[in-house]
């Protein structure tokens, strides 16, 4: 009889741990924030930006887990601006991998070549952390 109290004791503690433990990671859902890039880059040269940032920053960017939603190019009478939306877990991580990103001894190097071949690709950068509000409707 103590045996069979005692397992039973032992299966019920197990069940809450657990019931405790999903209600946990409910509740504390992660939240994931957004990073908004702008570029300004230049109509003579902005070949040599696109082929740069597609050929070899998204390749070097996936090995520091960037996840890169959405890129575009916007237009004005004054200037033409490159700009992506990138989603990351939080800040720290965000952090880390742009660390990684920019001490990446292969982008380095095609940094120096391009600017080189076509001069400076990048004008000013704007870069924005974006938090979602808990009422957007995505």
């Amino acid at each position: 009889m103590k045996l069979l109290l005692l397992t039973l004791l032992l299966i019920t503690t197990s069940v809450v741990r657990c019931q405790n433990t999903i209600a946990v990671s409910v509740d504390s859902k992660v939240t994931p924030i957004y990073e908004l890039r702008i570029y300004e880059i230049f109509e003579n040269n902005k070949k040599g930006f696109h082929d740069r940032f597609r050929n070899n920053a998204m390749e070097i960017m996936k090995k520091y887990n960037f996840k890169i939603s959405s890129i575009w190019e916007s237009k004005s009478d004054k200037k033409t601006e490159f700009v992506y939306l990138l989603e990351w877990t939080d800040e720290a991580t965000m952090k880390k991998a742009w660390e990684q990103f920019r001490a990446d001894k292969e982008w380095i190097e095609i940094k120096k070549q391009t600017s080189a071949k076509f001069g400076d690709l990048i004008g000013n950068i704007e870069d924005r952390v974006l938090t979602k509000m808990d009422y957007s409707p995505y």
